[in-house]
C-alpha cells in the first residue's frame, strides 16, 4: 500500500454564487443533550445571514427526534441530513461542503457555544481585508474560552497575525483550541480518493495544511469567539488508537512531503517529534516498512524510519 493514495490534493479554484455569507456546519453523534445549546447560540447571533447545516452521523440516542423538533420550530434556515449509519466526521465534513450555500464555511461542534457577536466579528474581520488580500487570505480564526471564562491556549503574537495553520503550530508554537471559517470555494476544490473517506478517522488538520501548502493564509485574531466546553466527551471523535492510526500516519506523511524540505531548518524538533508519533501510530497498522519508505519523499526521513523501525514497539 502506498500511503500517498490517501493524501488529498487541490484543484483550480472556481468562482461560484452563494445565497448566504456563512454555512455553519454541525456534525453530531449522540448529542441529544447539547444540540439545543448550539441552536440557542445561533438564534442569539447579531449577524443573521447564514444557513445551518446539521448532519446526524447515525446517532443511537434521541438526537434525530430532538433535531426534528428544532427544525420544525426554528426560524433559522436549516439543512438537516440524517445519516442512517455512522460515516465519521471527515465524511460528514465533505458531505456538508458539497451542499454548502454560504461563501464562508464554519464548523461548529454539537457540544459548544459561540458568543452573540461571533459571526459579526468574523464577517467584519474578513471584509475589512481588501479584495486583493482576500485572494490569498481565505480564512479568519479567533480564540476560544472554556465554560468558566478562561481563555484556552496561547494568544497570537500579533493582532492580527497573517499566517497559516502549519506555521502556527510548527514555527510559532501556538497551542490550544481555536475556531474559524474557511472560504467554501477552496474547500469544494479539494480532490481525494474515496479511500480517504471510507477508511474514516482522517485528521481534519490535513485539509488546513493542504491549503497552507498552496500558499493560502489565515487572518488570526486575539478575539474570543467560541465557548469550548472542556471535560466533555466529544463522541463523534473520541475513538481509540487502532481506529485513528491510519489517519494519523497519513497526516504525518503529508507533513513531511509538503513541508520538510522548506521548513526543516526552522523547526527541526517539530519534525523529529512527528517522526516519533508516526512510528508510534504505525504499531496499530498492518503495514510493512516499505509502505512507509515508498510514501515519504525525504531521503533523510526514510533513513530515520528504517533506522528506528525495530524500536517502534517501545514508543508509546
Amino acid at each position: 500500500m502506498n500511503l500517498r493514495q490517501f493524501i488529498p490534493s487541490l484543484e483550480p479554484i472556481k468562482d461560484k454564487d452563494f445565497n448566504f455569507t456563512f454555512s455553519v456546519f454541525t456534525p453530531l453523534y449522540n448529542a441529544e443533550k447539547t444540540i439545543e445549546r448550539v441552536h440557542q447560540s445561533l438564534l442569539n447571533q447579531s449577524f443573521t445571514d447564514f444557513e445551518w447545516i446539521i448532519i446526524n452521523d447515525g446517532s443511537s440516542d434521541k438526537s434525530h427526534d430532538v433535531i426534528q423538533n428544532i427544525v420544525a420550530s426554528s426560524p433559522l434556515t436549516i439543512n438537516y441530513i440524517n445519516n442512517a449509519s455512522n460515516k465519521h466526521k471527515m465524511a460528514c465534513f465533505f458531505q456538508a461542503i458539497h451542499i454548502a450555500n454560504g461563501r464562508l464555511f464554519l464548523t461548529f461542534d454539537a457540544d459548544d457555544e459561540c458568543l452573540p457577536d461571533s459571526l459579526e466579528i468574523f464577517n467584519t474581520e474578513y471584509y475589512t481585508l481588501s479584495k486583493e488580500q482576500r485572494s490569498d487570505i481565505i480564512a479568519v480564526t479567533g480564540l476560544c474560552k472554556d465554560q468558566n471564562g478562561n481563555t484556552i491556549g496561547s494568544q497570537f503574537p500579533s493582532n492580527p497575525l497573517i499566517s497559516n495553520p502549519f506555521e502556527i503550530k510548527a514555527i510559532k508554537n501556538i497551542k490550544g483550541e481555536k475556531w474559524g471559517f474557511t472560504r467554501t470555494t477552496h474547500l469544494q476544490s479539494i480532490k481525494f480518493d474515496d479511500c480517504f473517506i471510507v477508511n474514516g478517522f482522517m485528521m481534519e488538520g490535513i485539509i488546513w495544511n493542504l491549503l497552507a501548502k498552496h500558499g493560502y493564509q489565515t487572518k488570526y485574531i486575539n478575539t474570543v469567539v467560541r465557548i469550548y466546553h472542556t471535560n466533555v466527551a466529544n463522541s463523534i471523535s473520541s475513538v481509540g488508537d487502532d481506529k485513528t492510526a491510519l489517519g494519523s500516519v497519513v497526516y504525518y506523511v503529508a507533513l513531511y512531503n509538503w513541508f520538510f524540505k522548506s521548513h526543516a531548518r526552522k523547526a527541526p524538533m517539530f519534525f523529529f517529534k512527528r517522526l516519533y508519533f508516526l512510528l508510534s501510530k504505525s504499531k496499530f497498522l498492518d503495514l510493512n516498512l516499505k509502505n512507509y519508505t515508498t510514501s515519504i519523499d525525504s531521503f533523510l526521513i526514510k533513513f530515520l524510519v528504517v533506522l528506528l523501525w525495530p524500536f517502534r514497539k517501545f514508543f508509546k
